[in-house]
């Protein structure tokens, strides 16, 4: 390729030495053509890339819009949208202690929009507060609900930015636009995106402190205490990145290091370092107070009945940190959830506890295969390549820490639980160009294109995902259950299934896992498990967890019937003679 170039440089049109002086009249020389092809492609480069973000941006936009318009309530939602709204209108921090608010507060500023009626002073449980807010009061629960989801969807999309910003330092703007592409088409940030839930938020802020740490190599100062801000927005939305928060003090202190270069004293850099990690701890300290007082300035809180008691370590960590009360109750709240006993299912088992590979199998069914194969081919080059091995620290340590810490947790309920998975290692899959060989480019370009059809066939059904080798949306609920597949999204759907395919069958049966109400959609199925078997007839429709589950009545119902109908992926109507 060289020697080619290099005699495009030295011979003219006919083949001779340019050296010679023959030259067609009124044609211009290669060298200038070239140039001006250059110039033209340069001046157009700008351009091109914004319109490649925006469309990459916009496309993800749409699917969550869509998304969220057509799907209810999952479970955890109600709960933080009547959070959010008592958050602005009684500032009391009475419910959901157990996660901090700020991604409350942001699933607020669109509540605040929708102006849903609620009483004041309601003194139910958080559950039953939600449906007082959606179902109870007189408000439209898909308005609603869309204003609920419609800030989280726009912070998805700014942490898209911060993706191809990270990627592009690293290995330039092509290498950005891989990595946003991985984002935009990650059928688990669609739909955990589109959702008024804390998880997205959490990690954006996570992957938005390490960019910043990152930046902070070279100009500490002004970044620094912008990685404090996100890092400390990171823990007060979610406590399950809290793990994350020794890596990110680290990171301070060894970007401050790098910063001051070698040439300056040995004491001096520690100095700086450690003054550095010490100042993003009180930054990230501030923003955890900040955002309760948001709530309530006066921090009027009083522990409620169900705190269980901590001991051992755990007692040690709660009472060492410097957060307000009301922050570790919540830890407490969290750890007691910890110490409960839940089911799990994976690949067709039924289990009591946790399986300590759960999260890794569960993310190898549901994300897609040229995405899987990125990211260990980016990891590996982000590791290989010398100029890359600075960034190991800012890309992949997080994730690793935040998902070791994940699994050995108790509830094995969603690959939620690891979504900064797919937010870190689309940075370090697009690590892969950093190789500059073009069958580089066009791997990455062929499993990114990959990576586009397997979440566009998806569509609309982004939650019950899974990929190809696993049989894709329709055949999840045999591999995993709960938020994998079936969280509640898909009741307004077996709504509108029944009044179009069965509007003569009166005898409806429903055994529904979720936290909307059947009857608000028109559905007025009865619960077959309240009645002998021999009573149930007609249609019977079944959430796809509880399938997962069935023992005793429900299994003998289930084995009896023939299945007819899938709604979403993620309920099955039955028909019972």
């Amino acid at each position: 390729m060289r020697d080619d170039q290099q005699s495009l440089l030295t011979a003219g049109d006919d083949g001779r030495p340019a050296s010679a002086g023959i030259r067609a009249p009124g044609r211009p020389s290669p060298e200038r053509n070239g140039a001006r092809r250059w110039a033209r492609l340069r001046r157009h480069r700008r351009p091109l890339l914004v319109a490649a973000v925006v469309a990459l941006l916009a496309q993800m936009a749409f699917a969550m819009v869509t998304t969220a318009v057509q799907q209810t309530p999952t479970i955890d939602e109600p709960v933080y949208v009547g959070t959010s709204v008592v958050y602005v209108r009684e500032h009391s921090l009475r419910f959901n202690p157990e996660h901090p608010p700020l991604g409350k507060l942001i699933i607020a500023t669109g509540t605040v929009l929708a102006h849903p009626r609620l009483e004041p002073g309601f003194r139910g449980d958080q559950g039953r507060l939600g449906r007082r807010l959606l179902y109870e009061s007189g408000n439209d629960p898909w308005r609603v609900m869309f204003w609920a989801r419609l800030p989280v969807m726009i912070t998805t999309l700014l942490f898209g930015l911060v993706v191809f910003a990270f990627a592009r330092d690293l290995i330039g703007a092509v290498g950005g636009l891989a990595a946003l592409a991985l984002y935009t088409f990650s059928p688990d940030l669609i739909t955990n995106g589109s959702l008024a839930t804390l998880d997205v938020p959490a990690a954006g802020f996570t992957v938005t402190a390490a960019w910043l740490m990152w930046r902070a190599r070279r100009r500490p100062l002004p970044y620094l205490p912008l990685a404090g801000l996100a890092s400390g927005a990171a823990v007060a939305t979610k406590m399950s990145t809290l793990p994350a928060v020794p890596v990110l003090l680290a990171l301070a202190a060894w970007s401050s290091w790098h910063a001051k270069g070698s040439a300056a004293p040995r004491s001096r850099r520690v100095a700086h370092a450690l003054l550095a990690s010490a100042g993003v701890a009180v930054v990230l300290v501030g923003v955890v107070w900040a955002a309760y007082l948001a709530v309530d300035p006066r921090l009027r809180w009083s522990a409620p009945a169900n705190v269980p008691a901590v001991h051992g370590l755990r007692a040690l960590l709660i009472d060492w940190l410097p957060f307000p009360d009301a922050y570790r109750d919540g830890m407490r709240i969290q750890f007691g959830f910890e110490s409960a006993t839940w089911h799990g299912y994976l690949f067709g088992r039924l289990y009591t506890g946790s399986l300590w590979y759960y999260l890794p199998a569960a993310l190898l069914v549901k994300t897609p295969l040229g995405m899987s194969a990125l990211w260990l081919c980016g990891a590996l080059t982000l590791m290989a390549v010398p100029r890359l091995r600075a960034a190991v620290p800012y890309v992949l340590l997080p994730p690793a820490v935040l998902l070791a810490a994940a699994m050995q947790g108790s509830r094995d309920l969603g690959v939620r639980y690891a979504i900064f998975v797919p937010v870190f290692l689309a940075i370090a899959a697009a690590c892969v160009l950093a190789l500059r060989r073009r069958w580089s480019y066009a791997v990455t370009a062929a499993l990114i294109l990959f990576v586009a059809v397997s979440s566009l066939r998806t569509y609309p059904y982004y939650l019950p995902y899974s990929n190809e080798a696993f049989g894709g949306p329709a055949k999840t609920h045999l591999r995993l259950h709960d938020s994998n597949v079936d969280w509640g999204q898909d009741l307004g759907r077996l709504a509108d299934r029944l009044h179009e395919r069965y509007p003569d069958d009166r005898d409806v049966w429903l055994v529904y896992k979720g936290s909307g109400v059947p009857s608000w959609y028109g559905i007025h199925g009865r619960n077959p498990l309240k009645v002998p078997p021999s009573r149930v007839h007609g249609l019977l429709a079944v959430s796809d967890t509880s399938i997962a589950k069935a023992e005793g009545r429900l299994a003998e119902l289930i084995r009896t019937s023939r299945a007819i109908d899938d709604v979403g992926h993620s309920v099955t109507i039955f028909r019972r003679p």
